[in-house]
């Protein structure tokens, strides 16, 4: 086979890997020995949770992080000129989607190298599939600010996108900081405009609801330290 860019999606928490992974990606990531990771600690755990026979020694991680140089992260990819696949492993969820690794994948295209995207869990799909929301006209918008004043201006960006374009709004927050920005969602939306909050998704305890601001009033939950997807919607 063609050596490849494989981009190898992990689990969105403590899961376990038959249930969100397909036994090809499995067989397939037996077979790299040169990954590109934002921690080689938990992509060593996440390659053992894989195959516990795998002989972790014998592989050769790169670290990417926003950080990283292009002149590195080109070199990244050498194995891939001298014969060998090299697999993109996220912290959470698709590598490359509100991650470091679309940068690698980036210079990947313009080296002209083959790229594979496996299948697996993305937070921000699940999330959108589950809103009820317009899911032909979307946008993920990633954090928003932590500025109080900041954020509050940002949420009514948002909501004039919303209902100008009928454009749903996706974004996250640092998880100790959700019941606040649950809050500030509450205090600054329009009664009309539907508040969706995607919580533990694919884990045991996942929870998602959407609701009106007057319908979160009646019960707001506790998400902090639950990795969250919220949106805006119609």
């Amino acid at each position: 086979m063609t050596p490849r860019l494989y981009l190898i999606p992990v689990t969105l928490g403590e899961t376990t890997l038959d249930k969100v992974l397909p036994p090809y990606n499995r067989e397939l990531i037996r077979s790299l020995r040169y990954f590109i990771v934002e921690n080689v600690r938990t992509a060593r755990r996440f390659l053992k949770q894989n195959d516990a026979s795998t002989d972790i020694d014998s592989l050769t991680f790169f670290v990417l992080n926003k950080h990283t140089s292009p002149v590195v992260l080109s070199s990244f990819l050498q194995p891939i000129a001298e014969g060998h696949s090299v697999g993109v492993l996220s912290e959470a969820g698709c590598p490359a989607i509100a991650d470091p690794g679309a940068d690698v994948v980036a210079i990947a295209q313009q080296k002209h190298i083959p790229i594979t995207p496996l299948t697996g869990p993305s937070s921000i799909l699940l999330a959108l599939m589950a809103s009820g929301f317009n899911g032909q006209n979307f946008a993920f918008n990633g954090y928003l600010p932590i500025n109080s004043e900041q954020r509050i201006h940002k949420i009514k960006q948002l909501e004039q996108r919303l209902y100008a374009e009928h454009q749903t709004q996706l974004f996250i927050e640092t998880p100790y900081r959700n019941d606040k920005l649950l809050s500030d969602l509450l205090k600054t939306c329009r009664p009309t405009t539907k508040i969706c909050v995607a919580a533990d998704l694919t884990l045991d305890t996942e929870w998602i609801c959407t609701q009106i601001p007057a319908e979160w009033r009646k019960h707001q939950p506790n998400l902090a330290k639950r990795p969250c997807i919220f949106g805006l919607g119609v």
